[in-house]
């Protein structure tokens, strides 16, 4: 009696704040699930991944989170054009019109494919000024580990631009499964790749580079197969992928565009945070390294329920229907903040275990802890208007607005401050980590402003 209860009540309340006329609890959660599995993966497999390449010493992590903070820079410019693509997807899915769904999805493969294929050139190009850029002042030794991993990400990018692009397709049509499925086959393979070239074979950052070349090729010839072979849903054809029609591929970058830009400004921003972090030394660089794989864990739920959003929004907006939109956005920005929460409570015990992963020097223990400590706190109450909530605006067309917010905050306060706290006022890498969460709070603040108002919904698309 008890129990059927509490699962009246359970469906009650999904029910009350994940239902709508435009999809009820079950397609949210059935579309949630797999993105949260995924999510865990990636953030789980990197933490080992950070922690193996510790074995290689405090030269080659810093070498790694340096190179990466870059990585991210550029991979992220791709995936914010896939993200157009998505949209696009999910409005026209919502419409009920499914040749446009798969021309949309068509323009949207070759035109993330072909971006990242160009970024990855042009950056093996130019890679000695960037390294000089960003390790002006360290060691030789971290120098060279960061030459071999920037040269060998770079030609896996086409690799994971195909299965980002994939992804995201699926996940416009609610197909989350198919993104875990290859996002799996990826990752897995890296970290296993891994324990074989760099724990066994003692390889070090060469072991690392030949296992993500290896691992994001396999999983984008997957990814290719499924599309044109096994699924049933798009009908897309190799010719489709080669020919894109300029409208189609207009409305993509119209979402894309705006969201490339914030992300090259916005990582952008991130790094020249990495340059000034670097003055502050190797222990500084690993310290910040370390802590932002930890912090990457508490997020997990809420990533996953801001890349979610993307797809229950837009196809909200696909069928017309704002209330609903409203709804989910609402129910959302709760549901990722109870999130922080329970992470906290649950992860901020096992911090010694968790660091000890890494083998840090006894030294910056304590400085990786503050840092964890005040990112938990600041994180409960602002990362989901700063990062869910744009998700969400970004789904109903509105990217020019978040993009330019997004962009601004981070170079008129997150790097300011920083800058003031961390160096002139000495602070150090606590008082970079506490700008960026004193950022956050900024930015959420306008997005709640633009989400109050009517805007944000006024974009037509499809």
């Amino acid at each position: 009696m008890a129990q059927s209860q509490v699962r009246v009540r359970t469906h009650r309340w999904l029910d009350k704040y994940l239902s709508g006329a435009s999809m009820d609890y079950r397609k949210v959660i059935a579309l949630f699930l797999p993105i949260l599995i995924d999510q865990a993966f990636i953030i789980g497999l990197n933490l080992v991944n950070t922690a193996m390449i510790s074995s290689s010493g405090v030269a080659a992590v810093s070498a790694v989170s340096t190179v990466d903070s870059l990585n991210v820079f550029l991979v992220n410019v791709f995936v914010a054009i896939a993200t157009g693509g998505t949209v696009i997807v999910a409005q026209y899915k919502g419409s009920g019109n499914d040749s446009m769904v798969s021309k949309a999805a068509g323009a949207s493969i070759a035109a993330v494919s072909l971006c990242a294929l160009g970024i990855g050139l042009l950056v093996m190009a130019l890679h000695g000024p960037l390294l000089r850029l960003l390790l002006g002042s360290a060691p030789s030794d971290v120098m060279d580990n960061a030459r071999v991993y920037l040269i060998g990400s770079c030609t896996s990018f086409l690799g994971i631009g195909i299965v980002q692009a994939v992804s995201a397709v699926m996940r416009g049509i609610g197909k989350s499964r198919v993104s875990l499925f290859l996002s799996l086959i990826m990752n897995v393979s890296y970290v296993l790749l891994n324990v074989i070239l760099i724990t066994l074979m003692d390889m070090g950052v060469l072991g690392m580079t030949i296992a993500v070349n290896v691992a994001r090729f396999g999983a984008a010839i997957c990814a290719v197969l499924y599309i044109l072979k096994w699924d049933v849903s798009l009908h897309l054809r190799l010719a489709e992928l080669f020919h894109v029609q300029w409208v189609m591929l207009k409305k993509i970058m119209t979402i894309g565009l705006p969201f490339a830009a914030e992300q090259m400004f916005f990582n952008g921003g991130k790094m020249l945070t990495q340059v000034f972090i670097v003055s502050l030394g190797t222990y500084a660089i690993a310290t910040n390294a370390i802590s932002g794989t930890i912090a990457m864990v508490y997020q997990i739920p809420a990533v996953a329920m801001s890349i979610t959003l993307v797809t229950v929004v837009g196809q909200c907006i696909g069928a017309k229907n704002i209330e609903d939109a409203r709804k989910f956005i609402r129910s959302f920005l709760w549901l990722g903040t109870y999130s922080f929460i329970l992470m906290t409570i649950i992860l901020l015990p096992l911090f010694h275990p968790m660091v000890s992963l890494f083998n840090p020097p006894e030294e910056i223990v304590d400085d990786i802890f503050w840092v964890v400590l005040i990112n938990a706190i600041a994180q409960i109450p602002l990362w989901s208007i700063s990062f869910i909530l744009p998700s969400g605006l970004r789904a109903a067309g509105d990217s020019r607005f978040t993009s330019i917010t997004s962009m601004l905050s981070m170079w008129l306060f997150r790097i300011v401050l920083g800058y003031v706290l961390g160096i002139t006022l000495g602070y150090g890498i606590i008082g970079v980590w506490f700008a960026m969460n004193s950022e956050w709070g900024v930015r959420g603040a306008l997005f709640l402003w633009r989400y109050r108002g009517k805007k944000w919904y006024a974009h037509k698309l499809v």
